[in-house]
């Protein structure tokens, strides 16, 4: 009996030792990835806190007494940009830029939001020879690089005569935004019942009066996804635009940064202040749509 009881008090005691290391090791877990957090956190904010003290600073400060911090907020850089004026000559057409920015983007989020919706619903709706492989070629679409396609791209552009002009970019942009938009958009009507437009046809509705009244309504994160995807690749997109695009006049916003710069000096103040100023549509589209965008993401990455 003496010699069971001991063995039963050992045992205990084993297992109150592995159970308190598996507590150390989970704490030790945590605390290694609360550390790497902490870590890639900085890692990213580092840039933009640099970018924004950049920005507030005076060209003396910044060329020729360096200070890490600016002594004085100088908001300078930001009035010559919006008011068109300031050392550099691109500064003049940052307005231009960004309205041009503006008009390509929603352009394109329309184009993406409206014609991936007419896809996604053919594909999960209709039935016709070649549907499944005509959904994963959208994927392997969406897969080819930029850089492979602008060549074939510019060619079609200057056989239209639309060099130069922010059409060109209107045209070319949802070449990569249509199949990400149709795949999102379709994998969630998938989860849509089809019940509900069987009942929306009943009261008269015909094929595209079910989709705009009864799925789209329904599918809002995932047209908030995907309209925030468009938005931004349109808003960002650097390669197209440096291509298709010759005078300041239809530069975007992100080629248009790279022209503050004179012959042998980068105005890096106004040069930052620009960027900031970029920055902020796509961040406030973000916070604005961010709680459709979770559920948009989460609901929409089933197979297709």
């Amino acid at each position: 009996m003496a010699t069971a009881t001991a063995t039963r008090t050992s045992v205990r005691r084993a297992a109150r030792k592995a159970k308190a290391g598996r507590r150390s090791i989970g704490r030790g877990w945590m605390i290694a990835t609360y550390i790497g957090l902490v870590f890639f956190l900085f890692w990213t904010l580092v840039p933009f806190v640099w970018m924004l003290l950049a920005s507030l600073k005076t060209n003396k400060e910044i060329y020729d007494t360096f200070t890490l911090v600016p002594k004085h907020l100088y908001f300078g850089h930001y009035a010559d940009l919006l008011r068109g004026g300031g050392g550099s000559k691109a500064s003049g057409s940052f307005r231009q830029w960004l309205l041009n920015s503006a008009l390509v983007s929603v352009t394109v989020t329309a184009l993406s939001v409206i014609l991936g919706a007419l896809a996604a619903y053919s594909i999960t709706r209709l039935h016709f020879t070649g549907r499944a492989m005509l959904a994963r070629g959208l994927i392997f679409t969406y897969l080819v690089p930029t850089s492979l396609l602008f060549i074939p791209l510019f060619t079609i552009v200057a056989r239209l005569q639309l060099v130069d002009t922010l059409q060109s970019l209107m045209l070319v942009y949802p070449t990569f935004t249509l199949p990400f938009c149709t795949w999102m958009m379709a994998s969630y009507f998938r989860s849509i019942p089809i019940e509900l437009e069987e009942s929306a046809r009943v009261d008269g509705c015909n094929r595209l009066g079910a989709l705009f009244k009864v799925v789209m309504p329904i599918a809002a994160p995932a047209v908030a996804v995907v309209a925030i995807f468009a938005f931004t690749q349109s808003w960002n997109e650097f390669l197209y635009a440096l291509v298709f695009t010759n005078s300041l006049a239809t530069r975007t916003v992100t080629v248009g940064l790279t022209q503050m710069l004179g012959e042998d000096v980068f105005f890096w103040g106004q040069m930052m202040a620009g960027a900031l100023i970029a920055a902020v549509p796509p961040v406030v589209l973000y916070m604005v749509a961010q709680r459709f965008v979770i559920g948009g993401l989460a609901a929409g990455g089933v197979k297709l």
